[in-house]
């Protein structure tokens, strides 16, 4: 449940806010017909990411077993990629997001170009609802609780569109810096499982025959069916009896990836002063906060 919560509550913070600022910006203007067309477009681009979603969750159950595993390697190999895409765009563009997104949307409205707002809008939800469906496709195929994990997801979805509600009315402010660090921290883990995971189902589907060999066996703390189960395995990603391949692919994803988070970032290298993190802030806005 936790990793499917955190993947939605991070995709679906980062599509409300581009969302929040652009039906700002049209309320600001008085656009009530592109504030329409934005509201449809936003709908519709859901639609097609839950049908991409359920697809994808159909194709990986009703696909012969070898084919399945193939198919769950893929899924899982893309999700990691995009994990770690989102990691490090983060990382580096945390800070000043919201002032760049405002940025964007006052030079559409300066050129006269509310459409592109509306797009900025359906794009928005089309990209965070894609590479969510991925997500949840991949966690779900190495989830033992697929109920679990799809009430995860919803309470995330319904957690990020009440921050983001409530960031546009002004009742809630969000330093979007740390936000996104602490999401990402438990992203890189589940994405760790996840590679681990793509490894086992990489083996199952003939594609990796080397470095099976027993690495650990933790069956006495990963026992199936209990809490710590849940959590290292659910959580975490950790297999009662990992083989040496699926220890190796963990510990080269999460180690370098957790380094590269917290460590220093390129402005604290060089000395510069990084600068304050954004904080969303009443009707879309955002400001500063030391």
């Amino acid at each position: 449940m936790l990793p499917t919560f955190v993947v939605m509550l991070r995709e679906g913070v980062e599509a409300t806010l581009i969302i929040g600022i652009v039906a700002a910006f049209l309320s600001k203007q008085g656009a009530r017909q592109a504030l329409r067309q934005m509201w449809l477009g936003v709908s519709v681009a859901t639609l097609l990411c839950v049908a991409a979603g359920v697809t994808l969750h159909v194709l990986s159950q009703d696909l012969p077993q070898r084919q399945q595993e193939m198919l769950e390697t893929v899924v899982g190999t893309i999700a990691v990629v995009m994990v770690t895409y989102l990691v490090v765009f983060m990382k580096r563009h945390a800070r000043d997001l919201s002032g760049t997104l405002r940025s964007s949307a006052g030079s559409a409205l300066a050129s006269g170009s509310q459409w592109a707002l509306v797009a900025m809008g359906f794009l928005a939800v089309l990209r965070e609802g894609f590479e969510s469906a991925v997500f949840l496709t991949a966690l779900l195929n190495a989830s033992d609780d697929q109920g679990a994990g799809l009430t995860g997801a919803l309470l995330g979805l319904v957690t990020a569109l009440a921050i983001g509600y409530g960031s546009y009315r002004g009742g809630v402010k969000l330093n979007l810096a740390k936000f996104f660090k602490f999401t990402g921290a438990m992203l890189i883990v589940v994405s760790a499982g996840l590679v681990m995971t793509a490894l086992h189902t990489a083996h199952e589907a003939g594609w990796i025959l080397f470095g099976q060999a027993q690495a650990l066996d933790l069956s006495s703390i990963v026992a199936p069916g209990s809490v710590r189960s849940s959590l290292f395995t659910g959580v975490l990603g950790i297999q009662p009896k990992p083989v040496v391949i699926e220890v190796i692919g963990w510990l080269a994803y999460l180690i370098p990836m957790a380094l590269y988070l917290f460590g220093p970032s390129r402005t604290s290298r060089t000395g510069t002063p990084s600068r304050a993190a954004d904080t969303v802030s009443p009707a879309g806005g955002v400001r500063s906060q030391a």
